[in-house]
């Protein structure tokens, strides 16, 4: 696999950037501090630190958001993480809205992905409900490797003023959770996006971060053919087309809604 790992110097560099990038975002916005949502994985966990470092205790509010499909151990990870770092918090059922949804359309009952993602998209609006009350920003909690694919809802997780670990890889974003502090029990909890019983990321990516990082950095973000790719990292070259495919198709998502060209 390609050695995506930061120096000392670097990892030191980059916690600063993320810090900086959160205190200047919050200020030119002329708000009074941030939201984030807290899931109790390491994205979420990472963030709320170097938020903390941005904006003190006082300037984060973070929001556990539960749904009936939420990993109980994760909910206890996301409420132990705001205790210990000394912010408010709030602890807001999402279900009644889901099953506000399914009520005024009850077609959808059943269709996983589509629950799933109104459960992300609920959880966007309460993240906006707080921010707007309170004068926040909401920070998002997605990384470079989500977003390259497209693993995240449109209008859903994807739905905030900013994604301060937005540009690190997955393999990046453990290695500065470490760096620091972030539980190590919560550092290597396999990551979830909690939209029904049983997800996991790469089960559903169908590949693991540190093979889907090393694809990304040589052949998507990188000058490499599938063919040199496959050949670098000893994969078959379909997995590669996969990885490319998914970025393709996710293309959209990373961009403003499109109008037409004028005549």
């Amino acid at each position: 696999m390609v050695d995506l790992r930061f120096s000392e110097a670097e990892l030191a560099a980059r916690r600063e950037n993320v810090v900086s990038f959160v205190e200047e975002t919050v200020a030119a916005a002329g708000a009074d501090g941030a939201v984030l949502g807290l899931s109790g994985g390491i994205d979420s966990t990472l963030t709320a630190y170097l938020a903390v470092e941005a904006l003190g205790s006082d300037g984060l509010h973070g929001l556990v958001m539960p749904g009936v499909v939420s990993d109980d151990e994760n909910m206890s990870d996301a409420e132990r993480v705001a205790r210990e770092l000394g912010i408010t918090y709030d602890v807001i059922e999402i279900e009644p809205l889901v099953d506000a949804f399914l009520g005024a359309y009850p077609e959808a009952k059943g269709d996983r992905e589509a629950v799933g993602n109104v459960r992300a998209r609920s959880r966007a609006v309460v993240n906006y409900l707080v921010a707007n009350h309170e004068d926040r920003v909401v920070l998002g909690t997605g990384n470079r490797s989500e977003a390259m694919v497209g693993y995240f809802t449109k209008y859903g997780d994807g739905a905030v003023d900013c994604h301060p670990i937005g540009n690190l890889y997955k393999v990046q974003v453990r290695q500065l959770a470490r760096h620091v502090g972030v539980p190590e029990d919560i550092v290597t909890k396999p990551p979830t996006a909690g939209l029904w019983e049983g997800q996991t990321d790469e089960d559903e990516l169908g590949i693991d971060y540190e093979t889907l990082d090393s694809i990304l950095a040589l052949h998507v973000d990188g000058p490499f053919s599938t063919h040199a790719t496959a050949e670098t990292l000893g994969v078959d070259r379909d997995l590669v087309e996969h990885v490319a495919d998914l970025n393709g198709r996710s293309e959209h998502k990373r961009r403003m809604p499109p109008a037409p060209t004028p005549p």
